[in-house]
């Protein structure tokens, strides 16, 4: 079905609706109109790494170890995946006549908000700091949830526009600056990309305000989506968004004024409950019947698009329930984690050999929780392999394991009743004990998240700082004290500051939040089954360079993320090593491609990720630093030489100048191709320097 049919038939079906009835429409819970056979919808459902807060379902790594991957078709595969998973649950239970909340087919998801600054707390469920890769992996996953059909498979949604990530305390009454020249050159490329290129059909409001215009109600905003770009999907507020309006950003004095400033801009579907006003604004001659018409048109078009009225129907209504967490989709979930998992730092410790182990020790908070292996906006996996039974798996019957949690995630003891620090000397009497250590450390979703007002834990919210919580920082030195050969694992979903790691440890593995059975698979890459091949989304920083970035509140991109930051990183922007060792050993480039040959030096197969970087020489207005303009992960078997095309974007040969206009570069640029950043550090961690080119004209 086109665009064009469903207008049709949302403008016929929405005609013979009273004023009333279409007002009820523009509430995330829409009611049913018995009368014109439209049944009850709630259009809020959540699919950031599988289907969320809805009962069974694939639950995949989160957003930010898919970003790890550098793997675009795979993310839409698994995109794909849990559109799937979506219908098949969707076609299952409005049978028996369920459409709650969490059921539907309307995605709120990807987040594509850049991880500006490392402490904000909903950062893991973006896919970085660059626009270019969030731009790639955004569209990949938009097209994947979306799907090939005649009619949509489920809707995805960009999230949250714009110019917004953190601090979470503020989110409600917060106004951001962003220049022109960041907001073309950062907050916004990737929501042109998802609107131009993947055809999103939803677009979600942020909390705060832009620039002193509130998000859900942007002129300047939404003369971009809807004026500039094309977009001809519906906008949803985010939630309780509008009611912050009068309440927090005081530029309303009462529901009325949100709901007539929000509905005229353009915000079709309220998440909350401020358009139950709609009605009593109507009446007082605030809006018109055309602008909640305008609304229900858009909001009925969706519908129709997904083929959930009418007598049409879907070609995705016969989608059945066994694909929900069927061996395909955990295949691929497996796959995910494997790729995600990105190794920091191997002194030649790692792969270990189970037969060879003797006495593992495995110690830490985080080495058997379920809660670090599934970040937020999750759902309900059937089965759970944490990393200590993923190590028992493969060790059974080769090598003695054992296991002492170590301490509380953040609090100083683990049993209420005890002393503090009650599971250090156990840490230490295990590491004595073993032969070789694995250190589990790292967060969840209780320490980093979204502020507490949609279903996380209400303590969840922003870092203070990049350290470890002090019970992990005592649990580190005092094991790392004992001198036994020791490879540290990380899960967490943004920079943790692991100096003392770096230093001593033998190796450092960050697996982020690895999805359901995640443990099996950091198993698989600590015991050499597979190499390890993600590489950072993000920069990790030292804790002491936070007084080196700008202020949280500061949205300037100024020495912010690898393009701009002047400092040394602790591990740079796309860095990370493998069990094997793979280099450039030829560059050809034009402006819209390059020829890359690389060989594999190393004795093992490995999959790799070619990134290519690009400086523009002479403009001023270029970042400071080379910005990523292409990748490709590949897979090369040991010894094995061969030659790959990468893309170049077309944007990477633009800058931006002060007023916001992007135009052509100087003509002159240096392209670089590597297995990193092209820095100082990443050549100091890696022994290898980037091929580099020129590119003219």
């Amino acid at each position: 079905m086109t665009r064009e049919q469903a207008r049709a038939l949302a403008e016929e079906l929405v005609s013979r609706m009273t004023v009333e009835e279409r007002a009820s429409q523009l509430r995330f819970d829409s009611p049913a109109v018995e009368r014109l056979g439209v049944p009850a919808y709630n259009w809020w459902n959540e699919a950031l790494h599988g289907l969320a807060r809805g009962g069974s379902a694939t639950v995949f790594p989160q957003a930010i170890g898919l970003a790890a991957m550098f793997d675009d078709a795979l993310l839409e595969e698994i995109a794909s995946a849990i559109g799937d998973e979506a219908r098949a649950k969707y076609n299952a239970l409005s049978a028996e006549g369920d459409r709650d909340i969490y059921h539907g087919l309307t995605m709120w998801s990807p987040n594509i908000n850049i991880f500006r600054d490392p402490r904000w707390g909903r950062g893991h469920e973006t896919y970085g700091e660059d626009p270019y890769l969030t731009s790639r992996l955004g569209t990949a996953f938009v097209k994947g949830l979306q799907g090939k059909g005649e009619t949509l498979k489920t809707t995805a949604c960009a999230k949250h526009f714009a110019v917004h990530s953190g601090p979470e305390e503020l989110r409600h009454r917060f106004n951001a600056l962003a220049s022109p020249k960041d907001l073309e050159e950062t907050y916004l490329p990737a929501f042109r990309a998802l609107v131009r290129d993947a055809k999103v059909e939803a677009v979600m409001g942020a909390y705060n305000r832009t620039n002193g215009e509130p998000c859900c109600a942007s002129g300047m905003l939404m003369e971009k989506l809807r004026g500039e770009w094309g977009f001809e999907g519906h906008f949803v507020s985010d939630c309780w968004a509008i009611r912050d309006f009068h309440e927090n950003h005081k530029v309303t004095s009462a529901p009325v004024e949100s709901v007539t400033m929000a509905l005229k801009a353009g915000c079709d579907l309220n998440c909350g409950c401020t358009y139950q006003h709609i009605m009593h604004a109507f009446e007082l001659g605030m809006i018109s019947e055309e602008d909640i018409t305008r609304s229900a048109v858009r909001l009925f078009t969706t519908r129709f698009l997904l083929g959930t009225l009418g007598e049409e129907g879907s070609e995705y209504d016969s989608i059945p329930y066994s694909v929900i967490g069927c061996e395909e989709h955990l295949a691929l979930a497996r796959k995910a984690a494997r790729e995600a998992c990105v190794l920091l730092k191997n002194d030649g410790l790692l792969p270990l050999d189970p037969a060879r182990c003797g006495t593992l020790g495995v110690i830490g908070p985080n080495a058997n929780s379920r809660a670090a292996l599934i970040g937020n906006y999750h759902g309900t996996a059937s089965r759970y392999t944490t990393v200590l039974e993923g190590i028992q798996d493969r060790t059974a019957g080769k090598c003695r394991v054992l296991y002492s949690e170590g301490c509380g995630l953040s609090g100083d003891r683990v049993e209420p009743l005890a002393l503090p620090n009650d599971r250090l000397a156990e840490a230490v009497a295990v590491a004595k004990a073993s032969d070789t250590v694995i250190l589990v450390l790292g967060l969840d979703e209780t320490l980093e998240g979204e502020e507490g007002d949609t279903g996380n834990s209400y303590y969840s919210g922003d870092k203070p700082d990049l350290l470890l919580p002090a019970p992990q920082r005592l649990l580190l030195e005092r094991v790392l004290a004992v001198g036994k050969p020791t490879a540290v694992i990380l899960m967490a979903g943004s920079a943790i500051d692991l100096s003392p790691a770096e230093e001593s440890a033998g190796a450092v593995l960050l697996s982020w939040y690895p999805g359901a059975e995640g443990g099996a698979e950091v198993a698989k890459i600590l015991f050499g089954e597979v190499s390890p091949s993600g590489k950072l989304p993000v920069t990790f920083y030292r804790d002491s360079a936070l007084a080196e970035l700008p202020a949280f509140t500061d949205y300037s991109m100024r020495n912010r993320t690898y393009r701009y930051y002047q400092g040394e990183a602790l591990y740079p922007f796309g860095y990370g090593l493998s069990y094997s060792r793979c280099t450039v050993t030829g560059l050809e480039a034009t402006r819209e491609s390059a020829a890359v040959r690389v060989k594999n030096e190393g004795s093992a197969d490995t999959d790799e990720v070619i990134e290519l970087y690009l400086r523009d020489t002479e403009s001023p207005l270029a970042p400071p630093n080379p910005v990523l303009c292409g990748f490709r992960r590949v897979h090369l078997r040991a010894g094995e030489e061969a030659e790959f095309t990468v893309g170049i974007s077309p944007l990477a040969l633009t800058v931006v100048d002060e007023a916001g206009n992007r135009i052509p570069g100087s003509g002159s640029w240096t392209l670089y191709a590597g297995f990193g950043a092209p820095d100082r550090r990443t050549e100091a961690l890696t022994g290898r320097k980037a091929a580099e080119t020129r590119i003219v004209g």
